[in-house]
């Protein structure tokens, strides 16, 4: 018989990787990130002046960020704060880390 995703199990690290790495799936994402961890404290300018986007595909971009913890935010109309979530931003380093840490035998291929 053969096992579905719903019949496997995951580890709680597992789970969070894969959160993260949907969560950077696209390059505006990558971008918006890059930008706010440039920046001293929290991002409250219109993004769509240095990412030429529709404010509404921003908005997506950063709800995805958002739901996924890799970043923090406050709406205070008419602003709107978004900055990294400092803890879920070095759980995600650590993961990715730990991932690509596996030594891998160069001579060995499928």
């Amino acid at each position: 018989m053969k096992r579905t995703a719903a019949d496997i199990s995951y580890t709680e690290d597992e789970q969070d990787l894969a959160l993260f790495a949907k969560a950077l799936s696209h390059p505006v994402r990558v971008q918006i990130l890059k930008l706010l961890s440039n920046q001293p404290c929290c991002f409250t300018g219109e993004l769509t002046s240095i990412i030429p986007m529709a404010q509404s595909t921003i908005s997506q971009h950063l709800k995805a960020l958002l739901e996924a913890g890799l970043i923090q935010g406050e709406i205070n109309p008419p602003r709107v704060k978004y900055c990294l979530n400092p803890q879920n931003w070095q759980r995600a380093a650590t993961l990715f880390e730990a991932l690509f840490a596996h030594e891998r035998d160069e001579d060995r291929c499928c």
